[in-house]
């Protein structure tokens, strides 16, 4: 199962194939039947918001079968942030969030271990949409770092909890974006969900 926001939801897939998800979907169940994936994938989804949608009984129900959960959180924290500091952005405004955002975090894997203490869980790390809309603020990139890097952090302290980096595969490439400049077009989440393969097929 798949869960988390927008990028999981696969907003700015003009396909409608489900972004990353349906790749994954087309790619393992090419020849037959392998797996059945379960997308709660929701737009503009925070980590308080998501800690809030691990008590819905069908997600519960799905987590609780799942052998794989895919994540990607962390993205609308941030933007949670410029949002609230938009005539006065600070390193120091992003810098206290994160540290909630980490407490977040440890809630939410928290949750998952005591539903499913067996299932591989990967945290999709998020890329760096944010410098085409503030193009002035030399920091984004370093607080993006920061906030993967904390991502990488907490998930290191799980047993069977892997983070997938994909900040890399986006850095300074227009032609992976929607026309909204902020979500993966097709390109951009088929290299996601490369990228993801290569992690869950191990």
């Amino acid at each position: 199962m798949a869960i988390g926001d927008s990028l999981t939801e696969g907003v700015g897939d003009t396909t409608d194939n489900g972004g990353y998800v349906g790749l994954l979907d087309d790619t393992i169940n090419q020849d037959k039947k392998l797996a059945t994936f379960k997308n709660y994938g929701k737009r503009g989804n925070r980590t308080d918001q998501l800690i809030k949608r691990l008590d819905d009984p069908e997600i519960m129900a799905s987590m609780k079968k799942a052998d794989v959960i895919l994540i990607t959180i962390g993205a609308n924290d941030i933007m949670e942030v410029l949002k609230e500091n938009i005539t006065d952005i600070t390193y120091r405004a992003f810098s206290e969030e994160r540290s909630h955002y980490e407490d977040r975090l440890h809630v939410i894997f928290d949750k998952l271990r005591s539903m499913n203490g067996d299932a591989k869980i990967y945290l999709i790390g998020f890329y760096n949409p944010f410098e085409q809309y503030f193009q002035n603020i030399d920091e984004l990139d370093r607080i993006v770092d920061n906030w993967n890097a904390t991502s990488e952090k907490v998930v290191e302290t799980y047993d069977g909890v892997t983070y997938i980096p994909t900040k890399d595969l986006f850095h300074h490439k227009k032609d992976l974006f929607a026309a909204d400049n902020f979500h993966p077009n097709i390109t951009g989440y088929e290299l996601m969900a490369k990228r993801i393969l290569s992690y869950i097929t191990e």
